[in-house]
């Protein structure tokens, strides 16, 4: 089973890519947030690879960090999602807003992803929202400085709350309201106010 490929890019396009690797060319369907991040044709590749094994096809699946992996993997893990709606929803939300969503049981999120309806989004909350709190320390080990900035204000705002007497769940779902108002604002004292106000009503 393939699980690591390093090559030449030798084709790109949102639907797939094409790496060659010693002499044998190898397609790969890719998210569009690993798509967007691919190097020129014909430089090197690096790619985590799943590959997923029909009876009439192997299919492989290619990300540009393992937090991809492990996400889409998870995602495999419920009913009636398959991989290619898995590359789906990646390609609608990052890993880190993904989990997020999932920790404050955010159904309405996901269900903006193009492709996902109603209960499809509420079978993936209900069946993902404790394997992603498991998985959660190590799938962050790989965000970006940007991204980590976002995560620590998260954490902070999130203890604030908790030594404030909020349980835990409705101080997730503030925060991710909170956060959708703030865009990419970052700063802590702007997320507990609106987190806080949020709270209030």
């Amino acid at each position: 089973m393939i699980a690591f490929l390093e090559g030449r890019l030798l084709y790109k396009s949102p639907e797939y890519i094409i790496a060659s690797v010693q002499g044998v060319g190898y397609q790969i369907a890719v998210p569009l947030s690993s798509f967007y991040e691919l190097p020129e044709l014909n430089e090197s590749v690096h790619l985590h690879v799943h590959t997923h094994v029909r009876q009439d096809a192997i299919q492989l699946f290619g990300f540009l960090t393992s937090q991809e992996k492990e996400i889409f993997l998870l995602l495999l893990s419920v009913s009636g999602i398959g991989p290619k709606v898995a590359l789906n929803i990646l390609s609608g939300i990052s890993p880190l807003e993904l989990g997020q969503a999932l920790i404050a049981e955010d159904s309405g999120r996901i269900q903006r992803i193009p492709g996902i309806g109603r209960k499809s989004a509420e079978r993936i909350v209900l069946e993902l929202k404790d394997k992603i709190k498991k998985l959660r320390s190590r799938i962050l080990l790989t965000l970006t400085a940007a991204e980590e900035g976002r995560e620590k204000v998260w954490e902070d705002a999130l203890s604030v709350l908790l030594n404030l007497g909020y349980p835990r769940p409705t101080a997730e779902k503030a925060l991710v309201q909170a956060r959708k108002e703030s865009g990419e604002e970052t700063a802590l004292e702007e997320i507990l106010r609106r987190t806080l106000r949020s709270l209030s009503k």
